[in-house]
């Protein structure tokens, strides 16, 4: 399969090339600080779903920013899940 080619798409972006920039995306994720995070990346049609679980909220905002800058042009679904143990600042009310 040849992605050379004056092919029309319509504006958008052949499946080959929003594949080719999810790898990307993940050696990027991978050889950072967040590397060592469960998180998957994995096409659905022609947008981009996200999961997995990451230790606090900037952590999360960093990934966001870094997907949104690999994959421009391409609808991104963030199912990212925050796990911060951190001491909560108030009681906790039971009734």
């Amino acid at each position: 399969m040849s992605t050379h080619g004056s092919q029309d798409t319509g504006g958008a972006a052949p499946p080959d090339n929003l594949d080719y920039r999810i790898a990307h995306l993940q050696d990027r994720l991978a050889s950072g600080e967040l590397g060592e995070l469960g998180v998957r990346v994995e096409a659905r049609g022609h947008a981009v779903l996200l999961t997995g679980t990451v230790p606090s909220a900037p952590c999360r905002e960093e990934i966001l920013r870094t997907v949104q800058e690999e994959l421009a042009g391409f609808p991104v679904h963030s199912d990212l899940v925050v796990t911060e143990a951190s001491s909560p600042d108030h009681a906790e009310e039971l009734s």
